[in-house]
């Protein structure tokens, strides 16, 4: 036996595509702590090894240093041509943010709000494969009913024409009356193989959508044909807004514009953080070895022709966009909810008169029957009742899948995860 919740459940642990729309949800957690480790120290190297290509020579004047001891300095001019060897800088630098951080911070919040977006991707995914297991469900549900009561017609037929050899031996009916029958059996019998091979795929398809084996078997179970939000409009749409992804991804969208206009105003804030640096000339010998230095580290465009404040500019209008577009997602998911509550209510309706019509053609056919069996109406009037009971049992199974399609349609409508 496998209820529809075990389906569900199974579907959540195991499904494919489910899974890889939650690695997204991994890779974004990963994406937070890589952003977060911007406020923390950043450590640079830089190295430059080279040769000279033409003769690096310095002169000093007379006197171009001033005087020593009253007399200049030099004393001459002086020329020095280092040496032409190999000669390397390394540069080291370590800078902690201050102002930057109010940014950075910003920042952090922007892509933790990347994750929760896809994290409502996943939900959306989620609730996709949850409808998508419904549907199976219940298509498996119908071809159930479906056999069973094609099953029944076979045993009727059967029965029908065990009582039309008898008649025929009698010469009370034709040959070719009897053939008729025989010929609506063998078309009964058909139609159950030809269930029997769609319940079989159905159920295969159930299974890819749980994750599991294709041959695995298992019987399904009866669900209720009514919850508490598909009586109550009112309810549903509460249920709806507070749970449809697509509302919860327009509300991140909403405060995610809002920070793109943050960031793009403190873009004013100068650049103001502590450093160290570290100079070390290698093979230089005119020059020291080791040079280190501490300090504050200011960078700042005092004129940048308006463009930030056309950038800040821009942002309030992308803030005002994503406002609309909540409104807008709102409104369509009370229009999607409405519709697939009125669509199930009408499959509801249309189900009730189906099973109605199927009865009233299945127990008029029992009563032709037994009437043929005593003789007292035509084998025409009882084909005749056949074929309406046949179509009234096929109106009926494609009224039950309409019901199952639209219970589906209406349960994924309320955004339930």
């Amino acid at each position: 036996m496998l209820t529809l919740d075990d389906a569900i459940q199974l579907a959540i642990a195991n499904n494919r595509s489910l899974k890889i729309a939650g690695l997204n949800v991994d890779v974004s957690k990963w994406q937070i702590a890589a952003a977060k480790t911007r406020r923390l120290p950043a450590f640079n190297t830089y190295l430059f090894g080279s040769g000279q290509l033409v003769p690096l020579d310095f002169t000093f004047k007379e006197g171009s240093l001033g005087l020593l001891g009253g007399k200049p300095n030099p004393s001459r001019d002086i020329s020095i041509s280092p040496s032409q060897s190999f000669t390397a800088y390394v540069v080291a630098k370590a800078q902690q943010p201050l102002s930057q951080l109010y940014k950075i911070n910003l920042g952090i919040r922007e892509q933790r709000l990347a994750g929760d977006y896809s994290s409502q991707e996943f939900r959306s995914k989620r609730q996709s494969v949850v409808a998508q297991v419904k549907q199976a469900y219940y298509a498996i549900l119908q071809a159930e009913s479906g056999l069973d009561a094609t099953e029944a017609s076979v045993k009727h037929y059967q029965e029908f024409d065990r009582l039309m050899q008898q008649y025929l031996s009698q010469e009370v009916v034709l040959k070719s009356e009897s053939l008729d029958v025989k010929a609506k059996l063998a078309q009964a019998q058909y139609k159950v193989v030809q269930l029997s091979n769609n319940l079989q795929t159905g159920k295969e398809q159930l299974n890819d959508l749980l994750g599991r084996d294709l041959s695995v078997d298992f019987r399904t179970q009866q669900v209720p044909a009514i919850t508490s939000e598909e009586g109550d409009l009112k309810l549903a749409q509460q249920t709806a807004l507070a749970q449809r992804p697509e509302i919860k991804e327009a509300e991140i969208g909403v405060k995610k514009a809002d920070y793109d206009r943050k960031i793009a105003k403190a873009d004013y804030i100068p650049d103001v953080g502590l450093a160290i640096h570290y100079i070390s000339p290698l093979n230089v010998p005119i020059v020291p070895q080791n040079i280190a230095s501490a300090g504050v580290e200011l960078s700042w465009e005092p004129f940048d022709w308006g463009r930030r404040r056309d950038v800040v500019n821009q942002k309030k209008l992308a803030l005002e966009q994503s406002q609309y577009q909540l409104k807008d997602a709102q409104s369509k998911v009370l229009l999607d909810v409405n519709n697939r509550f009125r669509k199930l209510d009408e499959a509801r309706v249309l189900l009730g008169v189906a099973k109605a019509a199927r009865d009233a053609a299945n127990e008029k056919l029992k009563e032709v029957t037994d009437k043929f069996g005593q003789q007292a109406v035509l084998l025409r009037d009882v084909l005749q009742q056949q074929a309406a009971a046949a179509s009234a049992n096929s109106d009926y199974e494609q009224a039950l899948l309409s019901f199952w399609t639209a219970k589906a349609d209406f349960e994924k409508s309320l955004g339930e995860d």
